[in-house]
């Protein structure tokens, strides 16, 4: 009653103020919440020659306590053909450290950097004809933090196979809150290399959350892993697989197996045969660019393309800054920084000004690898029925596809569709398998580590049928 007295009282120009000054407050509360989470169109990208032929989205969602603690930086592409009813899928790319922007623009987003010389202006970009947005949406994110345009105020912090697992579902789930659109829509997860190890406990993450009954919930199907590292043992089938495909000696690998009795990882430094073996295996490989035995092998950047057989995995992937080759693919990583790094590209995109100085592709900086493996988890989705499809370019002397063969025999499920060849045009694209889980494993025929950048048409055929249900 007093309350009611003392605003009667109140003289009415004064009530006036009162009120817009609380229209005010009450707007500067919303654009918060609009700079925590924000998301623009762009309709013209600096290198594109017109308009986009496709829906990009890009924006950031904000994660943590308060709205500036984490932003994560995300590019949206809308399905070409239904995105109503397409499946909706989110891309993580390895490193581990790397943004998700690499499969974007190397291997399966709309767009990609034009191979030439680069003369000072800003990269040409082209379209790319095997994009799997024509089957469905996909997001692309800037994680782990200290990648692309993602910041935070804390990035160390953030660094982790397991910060990265939480951080992918809380973006997702908060993602889907501003596109509620896309809830009904079967969403799936992407990944490759080293994404291999976070990925399917992102996976686990997001059942294990729609079992709880976490909001909203997500409409899970399944996930697919190109070359992905799984048991962080993969550099034991190096040396068997590099005998298999004529790069050692009978004699070197009769040396190697009898001196280090197949393990090639934790090698006793007492064990002096096996040390001399593995350097001669070493110089045998010299040249042979290990993320594709059949393609060029450069020396402007070693350091990310040739690594010791010891060092192979202990080693993440670099942004690359020194000016390569033309004709040596990892070009297109100098393209992508002097891409991102020019101020009508950030301005296209929407990027907040002054968040982030240097674009870096991969950021490699003490990022902490807490998952020693991620088998258990393909154990515990294969339990609960996901699909799954797992890749191997059978070129890929990293991950080598026998090293991905066994830890799938190791699941011990049954055969439903027996070894047999996949056809693109009547002619092999590959080999695949299919298994009473309902996982699928395929070769793509003559392709390396990231399989959809070297074979993208073999690539998007054998997407397009396991997306759509269909017999590869």
């Amino acid at each position: 009653m007093v309350a009611k007295m003392n605003m009667m009282m109140i003289p009415p120009s004064h009530i006036f103020q009162i009120l817009l000054t609380l229209s005010v407050f009450f707007s500067m509360q919303i654009l918060t919440h609009i700079e925590a989470s924000s998301s623009s169109k762009v309709e013209h990208l600096p290198g594109f020659q017109g308009p986009l032929p496709f829906e990009l989205e890009t924006g950031y969602v904000g994660l943590g306590e308060t709205d500036d603690d984490m932003q994560v930086f995300y590019y949206f592409i809308k399905s070409e053909n239904n995105p109503q009813k397409d499946p909706l899928l989110l891309w993580l790319t390895g490193g581990p450290g790397c943004s998700s922007f690499s499969g974007l623009v190397y291997q399966i987003g709309p767009f990609a950097f034009e191979k030439k010389e680069y003369d000072g202006s800003v990269p040409s970009l082209v379209s790319r004809p095997q994009s799997w947005t024509k089957l469905c949406s996909i997001i692309f994110v800037d994680l782990p933090f200290g990648t692309g345009f993602s910041y935070a105020k804390n990035v160390t912090a953030n660094r982790s196979d397991w910060k990265l697992v939480h951080h992918v579902h809380q973006f997702l789930r908060k993602w889907l809150i501003d596109h509620s659109e896309f809830l009904s829509n079967e969403f799936y997860m992407g990944a490759d290399s080293y994404s291999g190890i976070p990925v399917p406990a992102v996976v686990q993450e997001i059942s294990n959350g729609n079992e709880k009954g976490l909001k909203p919930l997500i409409n899970l199907q399944g996930y697919l892993l190109g070359n992905p590292i799984t048991t962080l043992k993969e550099i034991n089938y190096h040396i068997p697989y590099a005998h298999g495909m004529g790069l050692i000696s009978d004699e070197l690998y009769a040396s190697l197996q009898r001196n280090c009795k197949g393990e090639y990882i934790d090698v006793d430094s007492k064990n002096e045969l096996c040390l001399r073996d593995l350097q001669s295996f070493d110089e045998c490989l010299s040249g042979i660019n290990t993320f594709n035995i059949l393609d060029r092998y450069c020396k402007d950047d070693s350091s990310l393309w040739r690594r010791s057989l010891t060092q192979e995995l202990k080693k993440p992937l670099r942004s690359h800054l020194k000016l390569p080759e033309l004709s040596c693919q990892i070009y297109g990583f100098y393209l992508a920084t002097k891409w991102a790094n020019d101020d009508s590209v950030r301005k296209a995109l929407h990027i907040r000004e002054g968040t982030i100085g240097k674009w870096e592709r991969c950021y490699t900086t003490d990022f902490e690898r807490e998952i020693h493996g991620s088998f258990e988890f393909h154990v515990n989705l294969s339990k609960k029925g996901y699909r799954s499809l797992i890749y191997s370019g059978d070129h890929d002397l990293v991950v080598p596809f026998t090293s991905t063969q066994a830890w799938i025999r190791d699941l011990n499920y049954s055969i439903a569709d027996d070894w047999r060849p996949w056809l693109l045009n009547d002619q092999v694209g590959g080999y695949t398998r299919t298994y009473s889980n309902r996982m699928t494993f395929a070769t793509v025929k003559g392709s390396g580590h990231t399989a959809p950048e070297y074979t993208p048409e073999q690539c998007f055929v054998m997407f397009s049928r396991w997306i759509s249900n269909l017999p590869l």
